[in-house]
C-alpha cells in the first residue's frame, strides 16, 4: 500500500516546482491557437475536433498540425461542422492530411466527420450547448458522453481524452463547471509513468491492462480530503515525466 502522507508532501513539492516553471511548460501544446475570442464557437470547436485525434502521438505537434490547417484558407473549413459535412469525404480527408492533423487518412477523416454529424445533429454544430444542455456539470457531461452516447463521440468519449478535453476547454475557453473535482486525471503515457514514479501505483499495476482506470481511482483516492482536485496535478505530472523525472526538491 503506498503511503498517502508522502506522496501528499512530494505532490506539494511537484505542485510547487510546476508553478515556479522548474518542471518546463512554459509552453503547453494547446498554446499553439490562433487566440480566438474564448468564449467564441470557433474557440471551443478549435480545440474539440483535434482533441479526437490525440492518441498515441505528439500532443505539440498535432496542436501545431491544427494551427497550420486553421490558418490556411484552403483547409480550415474542417472546423466548422456543417461545411464538414456539405464537403466530399475526400475533400475533408485531403485538409486533414495537408498539415498531418490526421496521421491515419482514413480512419482519423472518418472519426472527425463522426463528430461533425454529431455536433450538427445533436446541437446544430454549436458544441456550447452539450454544456449548456448539461448544467455545465461535469458528471453529467462524462456521462452524457462516456455512457449514453459513446459511440457518438469516438476517441472524445475514451477515459483520457475525454477529462483532458475537458479540462482543455476549461483552460482555454470561458467555460466554467460544476463538480469540478469529478474531472480526473487524463491517464496518459506520461501521467501513468509519473503516478508509478511516486509510487502511487506498483510495478505489476503499471503492466495492467486497465492501468489508465487504476491511475484514475489512485488519484481520487489521495486527493479525497484534500485541497486537490484530481486535475490539478494533471499538467505537473505529465511535464514531470515527459522531461525525465527531476529530481522533486523544494523550489525557492
Amino acid at each position: 500500500m503506498y503511503n498517502k502522507e508522502e506522496i501528499l508532501r512530494k505532490v506539494d513539492i511537484l505542485y510547487n516546482m510546476w508553478k515556479k516553471g522548474s518542471l518546463g511548460g512554459e509552453v503547453m501544446p494547446e498554446d499553439a491557437n490562433p487566440h480566438l475570442e474564448k468564449s467564441s464557437l470557433e474557440n471551443y470547436l478549435y480545440f474539440t475536433l483535434p482533441m479526437a485525434l490525440n492518441y498515441q502521438r505528439n500532443s505539440y505537434k498535432l496542436w501545431e498540425s491544427a494551427l497550420n490547417t486553421y490558418n490556411d484558407e484552403e483547409t480550415n473549413f474542417v472546423f466548422n461542422p456543417k461545411i464538414c459535412l456539405e464537403k466530399t469525404f475526400e475533400d475533408v480527408q485531403y485538409a486533414l492530411v495537408k498539415y498531418k492533423i490526421a496521421l491515419q487518412k482514413q480512419k482519423q477523416t472518418e472519426i472527425w466527420l463522426s463528430l461533425c454529424k454529431t455536433f450538427v445533429e445533436l446541437y446544430d454544430g454549436d458544441i456550447r450547448k452539450l454544456f449548456d444542455s448539461l448544467d455545465n456539470d461535469v458528471n453529467k457531461i462524462k456521462n452524457f458522453i462516456q455512457k449514453e452516447n459513446k459511440k457518438k463521440f469516438p476517441y472524445l468519449s475514451g477515459t483520457k481524452i475525454c477529462n483532458y478535453w475537458l479540462y482543455v476547454i476549461y483552460q482555454y475557453t470561458d467555460r466554467k463547471y460544476k463538480n469540478i473535482n469529478q474531472l480526473t486525471v487524463a491517464p496518459d503515457t506520461h501521467v501513468i509513468q509519473a503516478t508509478h514514479k511516486l509510487g502511487l501505483i506498483t510495478d505489476e499495476e503499471l503492466n495492467r491492462s486497465d492501468v489508465q482506470l487504476i491511475v484514475v481511482e489512485r488519484w481520487n483516492e489521495l486527493f479525497k480530503g484534500t485541497k486537490y482536485n484530481p486535475i490539478d496535478i494533471h499538467t505537473p505530472l505529465w511535464l514531470w515525466s515527459r522531461n525525465g523525472f527531476k529530481e522533486v526538491i523544494n523550489v525557492e
